[in-house]
């Protein structure tokens, strides 16, 4: 299953320019918000070409968040219901062969 890229709200990026700002080293600020010194280097360049216009985008919006978990949870029935399947056609079988004896009627016969 591929990752789909993380994304951050303005005010988190901002916060975390601003954490670097006050003197918290790159390093330290990139492992407590947890992404990499690379891209919390290139939010802060960004910032300092033109400050009002950075980080237009919405980011990650909890909308965005509950679609993502609501078609989790639709994954997760579908492969629930599968199972469930899977799991009554075992149970048949088994009910089947004790039944029967143990013997399947598979259509062909073994040689001895």
């Amino acid at each position: 299953m591929a990752q789909s890229r993380r994304q951050f709200t303005r005010e988190f990026k901002l916060d975390a320019i601003k954490q670097v700002q006050s003197g918290k080293s790159l390093a330290r600020v990139a492992r407590e918000k947890e992404v990499h010194e690379n891209v919390l280097r290139r939010w802060k360049r960004e910032f300092e070409r033109n400050p009002s216009r950075a980080f237009p985008g919405l980011g990650n919006t909890s909308e965005g968040r509950e679609a993502e978990l609501e078609r989790k949870v639709g994954q997760m029935t579908m492969e629930i219901d599968f199972l469930k399947k899977v799991l009554r056609r075992m149970e048949e079988e088994q009910l089947l062969e004790s039944v029967s004896g143990g013997r399947r009627s598979g259509g062909k016969s073994r040689k001895r």
